[in-house]
């Protein structure tokens, strides 16, 4: 009789609503999830069903919408105050004062001290992307393209993509660089020639008349970076905050708090949050500036990457990325805002160290300095 009974409602729950919903998330899951790495599938928070009205009207998603709508207004303002070319044009003298927000040309692929050949910063940014390259298509092609439903590939991604341009940038200011050196030369050995070979008399004022436009020409015109300039600058201060808060949140948060004892780490995972840093070494060797503003981009990026989430969560029933984004616990909109506020230090970490690269550049080697102030 009781097994009978069991039975029965055994036939019930699979043939109700429930049981095929819990049977279409369970195939979905393994659809999308299936081939991850065990890695990255440790940290999806898999409960509530985000498909459920439920789930977003209430108190807990008002707050963190509103925390994430705030950030990309102050961001936004941020960008309209200070991003920008210079008003009076789009060339200035290197004796004007030039503002935050202003890209010259060649700071893409110059270094920070003439003592080091940019050669050098293009060798580097090549090797970088072939090893980004090599492991996010490895990645890619070990786990699925389900890899980039994480930040983490998210930010790999952008990585290599501004590693690619600042290879490219660097060969053009490479061939750039060497033309106009030549043609500097030149241009100097005919001074040289005329003011040796010209009699001082009868000849002695297209001398100094060259060697006059010789000297007016160490005070050169720097022609400012266009739109793929400055979209290059932005990829790689975005880059750099976000490297920061992927490794930290990774080996502070999910790997001490939500990861077993037990597991280990695939190859691709500990690549993921460890080779990105190479962006540290191209800070080191280039001439742009950090200014502090243009963590504006760096938050609309992480708002972007949280909204896409929602939107994802809202029509499909798939575990969270990351464990403290589920908003079903009271505590979740605390989550957004320290991640929101985490993003401060990540960002000002890294423009303290192009500070300090700055300061001891300068004093140390004040006639190979390059970088603007």
């Amino acid at each position: 009789m009781l097994a009978g009974q069991t039975c029965h409602l055994g036939h019930h729950f699979v043939t109700s609503g429930l049981s095929r919903i819990v049977l279409g998330v369970l195939i979905s899951g393994h659809f999308w999830f299936g081939h991850l790495s065990v890695g990255e599938s440790l940290f999806m928070a898999f409960d509530t069903n985000t498909t459920d009205p439920s789930y977003w009207l209430n108190w807990r998603f008002l707050i963190s919408a509103l925390c994430v709508l705030g950030l990309v207004i102050f961001s936004l303002y941020l960008i309209w105050k200070n991003e920008g070319r210079k008003k009076s044009g789009d060339e200035t003298s290197d004796c004007e004062q030039v503002p935050v927000g202003v890209l010259y040309k060649d700071e893409l692929w110059k270094t920070c001290l003439k003592d080091i050949h940019p050669v050098w910063l293009l060798l580097y940014r090549i090797i970088a992307l072939c090893v980004l390259l090599t492991l996010i298509i490895g990645n890619t092609v070990a786990d699925g393209p389900r890899i980039f439903y994480f930040y983490t590939q998210w930010t790999f991604a952008l990585t290599t993509i501004y590693f690619g341009l600042a290879a490219s940038f660097s060969f053009y200011g490479f061939c750039h660089d060497g033309a106009c050196h030549s043609k500097t030369t030149s241009q100097n050995s005919d001074v040289e020639q005329v003011s040796s070979g010209v009699p001082k008399i009868g000849g002695s004022q297209d001398a100094d008349s060259l060697e006059n436009s010789s000297n007016r020409g160490e005070v050169h015109v720097r022609e400012i970076a266009g739109f793929m300039g400055y979209l290059f600058q932005v990829m790689f201060q975005i880059a750099a905050g976000a490297v920061l808060l992927t490794d930290v949140v990774y080996w502070l948060v999910l790997y001490l708090i939500f990861t077993p004892k037990d597991k280990k780490l695939d190859f691709f995972t500990v690549c993921m949050h460890t080779v990105n840093v190479l962006i540290f070494g191209d800070a080191a060797l280039n001439c742009m500036r950090f200014p502090m503003f243009r963590i504006a981009y760096f938050s609309m990026w992480t708002s972007t990457f949280v909204v896409c989430q929602w939107i994802i969560h809202v029509f499909i029933f798939i575990p969270w990325p990351y464990p403290f984004m589920d908003l079903s616990p009271p505590w979740s909109p605390i989550w957004y805002v320290a991640v929101g506020i985490l993003q401060v230090p990540c960002y000002g970490f890294f423009a303290l160290i192009v500070k300090l690269k700055h300061i001891l550049l300068s004093r140390s080697f004040p006639d190979s300095y390059q970088v603007l102030r």
